[in-house]
């Protein structure tokens, strides 16, 4: 019986993809599909060939040059993988990876969105819409969803829909140091009272909004409080710069770029997220499992996963993030340690493989090409 295949196609493993990348592989767990994941660029590695998690993996390593303009030469590439082996269905990651799939392959393609804006451009909506037939459109928030929906009026709902990104609980919380190992590594005190926040320090991330929070918050916060900004950008000079003018500079640690940062989340008594516009928020994810209170701002997709079991605040507004700082600073520990246990719940019934693996194979597009009901994967 010839091998039934599901070509996944990424832009790279760099950043979270490559965790993207196993899981969509995830997906197909169990099934009568192997999967072969491609990456545009990005050189092979063991290490990536592992965390793929997937029967076969490809490397186009293309360089940026290869891939501006028509892209003919990666075309010509994913169309020889092509002919090599029977392939159903190709789910591409971004949207060149969407773009080279549909003109390489006459198979349907499920085109994944990880961010907003993808379709604003005409030439793009020009794109999809000749692709329609056989093009299906994830968005991996609801609020991902609804800004491709509103780029391309006149698509039926079920060819634009959502498909949560999703974590390996168990796998995450195996990796997690406990506190007192994790602020050995990370160099904070002991005693303190920590607000962690874990991002690139780049305007989107709005970190300079948590700083004026964490500075209004100060005076309502146990002694020992300090705030701790994991990870690296452009705005490092002018944020630790803010920090001075609001007095702060002592209670403020820049821990810079942390490898495998996760492991590391036990560290923080609470997690909050300053974003503007977050299309979903996988940091959120990491910091639930990790069993502390998450706080997020009321936009984009963050507030889907944080709704109901964290504390949102209005984006932008350092005095409503303040307060949300202070709430959960106060609350008793039996309450706090209520919200963390409903929050990894929630992703177990949310964003977990086994239950997105469900919603995946409940999709229209999916049944019909794959011919593969959901009921047989029980």
């Amino acid at each position: 019986m010839q091998e039934r295949w599901i070509l996944q196609f990424c832009h790279s493993h760099y950043g979270p993809f490559l965790d993207v990348a196993r899981q969509y592989a995830a997906l197909f767990s169990g099934t009568p599909f192997k999967v072969l994941t491609v990456f545009l660029t990005g050189k092979d590695t063991p290490e990536v060939r592992a965390g793929a998690a997937s029967e076969e993996v490809l490397f186009l390593e293309q360089n940026s040059r290869d891939v501006r303009g028509l892209k003919l030469g990666a075309i010509r590439a994913l169309g020889k993988i092509m002919t090599s082996r029977k392939v159903e269905l190709i789910i591409a990651h971004r949207f060149k990876p969407i773009y080279i799939a549909c003109l390489a392959s006459k198979v349907p393609v499920i085109g994944v969105h990880h961010g907003f804006g993808d379709y604003q451009r005409w030439p793009r909506q020009w794109f999809a819409r000749l692709f329609r037939k056989r093009l299906t459109l994830l968005g991996v928030s609801d609020a991902v969803r609804d800004d491709i929906r509103a780029c391309l009026p006149g698509w039926p709902d079920e060819k634009i829909q959502t498909l949560y990104n999703r974590i390996d609980l168990a796998a995450i919380q195996g990796a997690h140091l406990e506190r007192s190992a994790a602020r050995a590594v990370l160099q904070l005190p002991a005693e303190a009272f920590v607000v962690g926040n874990v991002g690139r320090l780049h305007p989107d991330k709005d970190q300079a909004t948590l700083i004026r929070a964490f500075a209004r918050a100060l005076p309502s916060l146990p002694s020992t409080a300090m705030l701790a900004i994991m990870g690296t950008g452009p705005l490092e000079s002018a944020l630790k710069q803010l920090a001075v003018l609001e007095g702060i500079a002592d209670r403020v640690r820049f821990l810079g770029a942390v490898d495998a940062g996760r492991r590391y989340f036990k560290a923080f008594d609470m997690f909050a997220l300053s974003s503007d516009h977050e299309p979903f928020g996988m940091v959120l994810l990491e910091a639930m499992a990790a069993q502390i209170p998450v706080i997020c701002s009321d936009c984009g997709g963050g507030k889907e996963v944080v709704q109901d079991v964290g504390e949102l605040f209005a984006m932008g507004n350092a005095e409503a993030l303040a307060a949300a700082i202070t709430k959960v600073a106060r609350q008793p520990e039996t309450q706090r340690h209520q919200s963390t246990l409903a929050a990894l719940q929630k992703i177990r019934t949310h964003f977990s493989d086994a239950a997105v693996r469900e919603t995946f194979f409940s999709l229209k597009p999916v049944i019909e090409c794959l011919r593969f009901q959901p009921e047989s994967l029980h």
